[in-house]
């Protein structure tokens, strides 16, 4: 049974420096590439977050966008 679980295998296609890059790090940290990608994604991830909701928040403060009150949402979902 293979270890991993849960996972898609993909192709993608980097800048050459990019791959350099890549292909040193995991030579020297003994990583593979797919591990170090998906750590990268997931750092990249969080920041997208972030920015998200700054994006949002500016929004809300701008009143571009109304913020439903919590207890409207509770009796709308009976809770």
């Amino acid at each position: 049974m293979s270890k991993y679980v849960n996972v898609t295998k993909m192709s993608i296609t980097l800048d050459n420096e990019v791959m350099m890059e890549l292909n040193a790090l995991a030579k020297e940290l003994n990583e593979k590439k797919s591990h170090l990608i998906e750590n990268a994604l997931m750092i990249y991830f969080d920041i997208l977050d972030e920015k998200l909701t700054d994006k949002r928040l500016r929004e809300l403060e701008s009143g571009e966008v109304k913020a439903i009150p919590a207890q409207d949402v509770w009796k709308e979902l009976g809770l």
